[in-house]
């Protein structure tokens, strides 16, 4: 319990740091926290992120443990990992970012609607910071 907190409140203050001149952040919430039993020393972790219309995240990292596997729930996601292109993804489709990647761009492709993933961590059971902002 104590370990979903201490994300949350990370999760909390990342989306907080987009500044005036940026998209609006977006919400962010831990949804589950479970070690993988038959991993020693590793979690899964989901998280739901949620973007208003023309909300979007600063460019970040993940930790270097991490593999990430991103579903998108609701409307269309901006996405650009690394130096691939940006690419929408819509409700159904999903991306992955390997450990060490970081992520461009995170973004609702749309200025009127919503948009949601779930983002599924496999990372280190040790790691605390899931967001690490690096500018762009």
């Amino acid at each position: 319990m104590f370990s979903r907190i201490i994300l949350a409140a990370a999760f909390a203050a990342f989306s907080l740091t987009a500044s005036a001149a940026d998209k609006p952040a977006g919400k962010v919430t831990v949804v589950f926290d479970q070690p993988i039993p038959n991993i020693p020393g590793k979690s899964m972790r989901g998280v739901l992120v949620e973007y208003g219309p023309g909300a979007g995240s600063p460019a970040h990292l993940h930790p270097k443990s991490a593999f990430i596997y991103a579903t998108v729930l609701e409307g269309a996601i901006r996405s650009q990992v690394n130096d691939a292109p940006a690419k929408v993804y819509n409700a159904g489709e999903n991306f992955v970012e390997e450990p060490g990647s970081r992520h461009q761009v995170s973004a609702n492709a749309s200025d009127t609607q919503p948009a949601r993933l779930l983002a599924v961590f496999v990372l280190d059971t040790s790691e605390k910071d899931l967001v690490i902002p690096t500018g762009k």
